[in-house]
């Protein structure tokens, strides 16, 4: 059997594209920004 393409673990993910991870830089601040402003209901990955 074939193994799946998309594989990834959630310590990762959250590393990346937590929440906090985001709060740290500025760039990522302006990201967070600029998804409230559009008015996401997940600001980051939960």
């Amino acid at each position: 059997m074939t193994k799946r393409t998309l594989r990834g673990t959630s310590r990762k993910r959250k590393r990346v594209s937590g929440f906090r991870s985001r709060m740290e830089t500025p760039t990522g601040r302006r990201v967070l920004r600029d998804r409230r402003r559009k008015g996401r209901v997940r600001l980051a990955v939960a």
